[in-house]
């Protein structure tokens, strides 16, 4: 029997747990409440803007942003496993509701790119 079809079946089965996870990521990222969200963004106005596009020199824009990447980096400053001066103070005090409805107002906020000529 040739070598292909043991190769074939560990690779079939790690593509379907690659997709899970990115499923599981994708649903759990899909949780958040955009409309909840903007109104949840008093704290965050003044760096990141109500568009999500930085006020001041080191904040990132946040505009158009991964809604799971958004979500873990709240969770991560709240649990103290990122840190930063100003966002770990605020992310401290936010529910896992606030964090999946601020990450899906910033990742609902469409953002266009020009290149340069």
């Amino acid at each position: 029997m040739p070598a292909t079809p043991r190769i074939e079946a560990p690779v079939r089965w790690a593509a379907l747990g690659a997709f899970a996870v990115m499923a599981a990521f994708a649903s759990a990222a899909a949780a958040g409440n955009p409309v909840a969200g903007k109104e949840k963004t008093r704290a965050c106005v003044t760096c990141h803007g109500i568009d999500g596009m930085s006020r001041v020199p080191n904040a990132p824009n946040l505009a158009g942003q991964n809604e799971w990447y958004l979500a873990k980096q709240l969770s991560d400053y709240r649990a103290g496993k990122r840190t930063h001066q100003i966002m770990s103070i605020i992310a401290r005090n936010l529910s896992d509701a606030d964090i999946d409805d601020l990450a899906a107002w910033y990742a609902s906020i469409k953002i266009t790119v020009t290149l340069p000529d």
